[in-house]
């Protein structure tokens, strides 16, 4: 099972067709909350919001939720990535998101996440 970073939603945006091929061929799509409310905040105007919701609902997207576990790991990453890789707080729950579901994480952005040691990670080369 695959959850999506948010920079793959953005390619599908912009028309890569290799990203849309992506997200057609999964069969179980996720993303973690933190993606989705990246995304939101990304809209410019209620159209946009609506049509970010209506893109994961008619994908079949399952918006994975922050839970206790996920900002304990999330936690755990910043103290252990940040100084040495310059993780950041978003990409930190989405790995924690990927690891604590077993899932792997699909991404452009492997500076973002090589360095995480527990985290499944799929480079995505639009």
């Amino acid at each position: 099972m695959m959850i999506f970073d948010t920079d793959i939603f953005i390619w599908v945006q912009r028309g890569n067709e290799k990203a849309v091929r992506l997200m057609e061929k999964s069969r179980n799509r996720h993303l973690s909350i933190q993606t989705y409310m990246e995304l939101l905040q990304c809209a410019m105007n209620k159209t946009q919001h609506k049509d970010v919701r209506d893109f994961i609902m008619s994908y079949g997207f399952t918006v994975l939720p922050l839970t206790e576990n996920i900002g304990h790991r999330a936690a755990i990453y910043i103290e252990e990535y940040t100084i040495s890789s310059g993780l950041r707080s978003g990409d930190a729950v989405i790995a924690a998101t990927a690891a604590e579901n077993n899932m792997t994480l699909v991404s452009s952005n492997a500076k973002h996440f090589k360095a995480i040691k527990d985290l499944k990670f799929k480079l995505f080369k639009p």
